[in-house]
């Protein structure tokens, strides 16, 4: 049966809310990183994802919906985000690390919504395009993470 408003209102705020997280993560890790490079890095993603948060807020109000404007208290997001403060005395290596483990989560959030087949057109689309974004976030913090160990 296909997804009705609601059900694409409920996936999109989903996705909203953990992009929200993710920002609040980035803009976190810029804090604590010691390097100007990921400083200025995180920084940059975190406003990626600001962008991204708006483009699906915008879906939401066009689907008929109130938009979320703030991140979930989910448990995995919560832990990932609050081991940077643990991380702090061990570097950049450990933020990194962190980081990219926040990348993991939202990326399966992403690609479990990109594969509800009842999605219609138009947001998915929406969604492919935020997709680009966190993908090419995510891939980048993997990339530097195993640069990081060698």
């Amino acid at each position: 049966m296909p997804h009705s408003n609601e059900d694409h209102i409920k996936l999109v705020n989903g996705l909203v809310e953990t992009t929200i997280d993710s920002a609040d993560g980035y803009a976190q890790a810029s804090e604590h990183a010691d390097g100007q490079r990921f400083q200025d890095l995180f920084q940059r993603r975190a406003q990626e994802r600001r962008t991204i948060v708006s483009d699906l807020q915008n879906e939401v109000r066009r689907l008929g919906g109130e938009p979320k404007d703030d991140g979930t208290v989910l448990a995995a997001a919560q832990r990932v985000f609050n081991n940077l403060k643990d991380s702090l005395i061990k570097g950049d290596e450990a933020v990194i690390n962190e980081v990219e483990a926040g990348e993991d989560h939202i990326k399966a959030r992403y690609e479990k919504a990109l594969g509800d087949s009842d999605v219609e057109m138009h947001t998915h689309a929406v969604i492919e395009k935020a997709w680009i974004s966190v993908k090419a976030g995510h891939d980048q913090m993997r990339d530097i993470k195993h640069a990081l160990k060698h």
